[in-house]
């Protein structure tokens, strides 16, 4: 089975760029809000030196490698939830995805537009991560009712009730269920986008990469808003959350969250990644 994740942030934050380097495609990343309108998708096969020796063994006629299936999907804007830039439909397009990567601009260029009109690396990822909760949370409105229907006649389906309500409660608070420590197994069938491990890509120029400094930076802004032990811990976006949210409603792999740098690739030269 492949595994696939999907690419989000902002618009001009690298994202199809990085799909580029990944997949070897060749999909416009232009200087320009929402280059990407149809999500792109790329099936990569995931390197193992172990595959010819065990096709020797047992006289294999094909070698079929294990595949990572990358989505790139238009960049996501403050208020994509109420409709702001492309709106948050092309988040259905990551729904089943197994991981999320959030690339966050970290370079500095005149000549490449911020939609924000300035670069701010921990800003992006709340934006980010407040639109992600909001779709999150319409999801979990929709489905709520209609458990609580079927627990009050199935006792079976009450754990699974119990779980949709505290999603509920911990998204109105401007948590993600993974962050809120939620039983997942219990909320799998929604396909919760804040449920998913992350990756986090930072895309940097070249000599920005060797800044430790920033580097450090960058692992602070992640270390602040992963899943932590404690599975009770504050989100980093609750008090623009406050400001945003509406007045009214309408294998899964357990892995912690990455922080990797990332610098900026020219049409010819393929991005490095290097783990921090």
């Amino acid at each position: 089975m492949a595994l696939t994740i999907g690419i989000v942030g902002l618009p001009n934050a690298g994202k199809s760029t990085l799909f580029n380097a990944l997949t070897r495609n060749d999909v416009l990343a232009a200087n320009y809000p929402f280059a990407t309108i149809e999500p792109n998708v790329g099936v990569v096969g995931v390197p193992d030196a172990r595959l010819p020796e065990l096709a020797k063994i047992y006289g294999s006629e094909r070698i079929i490698p294990a595949t990572v299936s990358f989505v790139d999907i238009a960049g996501i804007v403050k208020g994509a939830s109420q409709g702001e830039g492309m709106g948050n439909a092309f988040l259905a397009n990551i729904r089943e995805a197994d991981a999320i990567c959030q690339v966050t601009r970290v370079f500095t260029d005149e000549d490449v537009t911020h939609v924000d009109g300035k670069v701010d690396p921990a800003n992006d990822i709340d934006t980010i991560t407040t639109e992600l909760i909001l779709a999150d949370l319409a999801t979990v409105e929709k489905a709520l009712p209609r458990i609580e229907k079927e627990a009050r006649i199935k006792k079976e389906s009450q754990p699974k009730a119990g779980a949709f309500a505290a999603a509920k409660d911990a998204l109105e608070a401007g948590k993600g269920v993974r962050t809120a420590g939620l039983d997942l197994e219990e909320l799998y069938e929604l396909h919760l986008l804040t449920a998913k491990p992350y990756l986090y890509v930072f895309n940097c120029d070249q000599d920005e990469l060797a800044n430790e400094e920033l580097k450090q930076k960058m692992r602070d802004i992640v270390a602040r808003v992963r899943p932590s032990s404690s599975t009770r811990s504050s989100s980093p976006s609750s008090s623009r959350w406050r400001r945003m949210r509406p007045a009214s409603s309408s294998p899964r792999w357990a892995s912690r969250s990455r922080a990797w740098m990332c610098w900026r690739a020219s049409a010819t030269t393929r991005s490095a990644c290097r783990a921090t």
